[in-house]
C-alpha cells in the first residue's frame, strides 16, 4: 500500500538546457529593417514552405541576432502563438529586444485579424517584461503582394 501511495505522489522534475547551433557564419548583420529580417529568416521559412512558421529572433542592444527560435509550426493558413513561448527564450538568452516573424504561404503578407490580435498581446507582454518588441514581420512573396514588396512590417505600419 505504501508503494502505491508513493507512486501516486511521485513528481517528475525536468532540467532545462539551452543549446546553440550555428545558423550562419559571415558578416555581422544588424536586423533594423523588415527586409533584413526576411532575408535572415528566409532559409528557415523555406524548410516548410506550405505551412505558417512563427519565429522569434533574439537581439542584443545593437540589434544583432543572438539566435532564432521556431515558436510554432502551423497549417497552410494559421498558427497558434503564445506570449509565454515567445518570451521564454528571450529571458533565458538575456535578450534586450526581439523581432517576431512569420510567413504567409499564400504569398500575400497582408496581416489577418489574428495577426493583429497576436501583435497587440505581444506588445503588452513586452512592455511588462521590459524587453523591446522591435517588429512583427510577415514574410510573403513580392509577386503575390499587391504592394509588390513581399514583406509587411507592423512597425512601419505604426502598429508597434
Amino acid at each position: 500500500r505504501e508503494t502505491r501511495l508513493a507512486r501516486a505522489f511521485t513528481m517528475r522534475v525536468f532540467e532545462c538546457k539551452l543549446t546553440y547551433s550555428l545558423v550562419s557564419l559571415g558578416e555581422e548583420v544588424q536586423l533594423n529593417r523588415p527586409d533584413k529580417v526576411a532575408d535572415y529568416l528566409r532559409s528557415a521559412f523555406d524548410e516548410n514552405p506550405l505551412q505558417e512558421a512563427f519565429f522569434c529572433v533574439y537581439l542584443d542592444r545593437k540589434n544583432h541576432p543572438l539566435g532564432r527560435h521556431l515558436i510554432t509550426l502551423g497549417t497552410v493558413d494559421s498558427t497558434l502563438v503564445s506570449c509565454r513561448e515567445v518570451f521564454r527564450g528571450a529571458i533565458l538568452i538575456g535578450s534586450c529586444g526581439l523581432v517576431v516573424a512569420h510567413n504567409h504561404p499564400s504569398g500575400d503578407p497582408a496581416p489577418s485579424a489574428a495577426d493583429l490580435h497576436v501583435t497587440r498581446k505581444l506588445r503588452e507582454a513586452a512592455k511588462i517584461l521590459e524587453i523591446e518588441l522591435l517588429d512583427h514581420v510577415i514574410v510573403g512573396d513580392a509577386k503575390a503582394d499587391p504592394q509588390a514588396r513581399g514583406v509587411y512590417s507592423f512597425r512601419e505600419a505604426g502598429l508597434l
